[in-house]
């Protein structure tokens, strides 16, 4: 599923426009988004949490040469799924 398939997929469950729906999920992205980078959890009861983590830098090497390279500090988000989604794949 990509985000055409979701956007179409709420228009036929709520009865809207694709417009609307497209409205709708880039809202609940940007949503989502805008609450990690201020460093806050997202949490959907039976869904799963969007957090962030900060990752310290670290020597790397290039799997081409060989040669040790610095990989830069940064902040990446995490999933985890809910029970109930979790429950509902297995």
């Amino acid at each position: 599923m990509n985000k055409g398939d979701l956007i179409t997929i709420v228009a036929d469950a709520a009865g809207v426009t694709k417009a609307e729906a497209t409205t709708a999920v880039d809202t609940i992205f940007g949503s989502i988004e805008s609450c990690l980078k201020k460093g806050e959890k997202a949490a959907f009861v039976g869904f799963g949490t969007f957090s962030t983590t900060d990752r310290k830098a670290r020597d790397g090497r290039n799997p081409a040469t060989g040669a040790t390279i610095k990989i830069p500090a940064k902040t990446v988000v995490k999933f985890k799924p809910g029970k109930a989604l979790s429950d509902s794949v297995n």
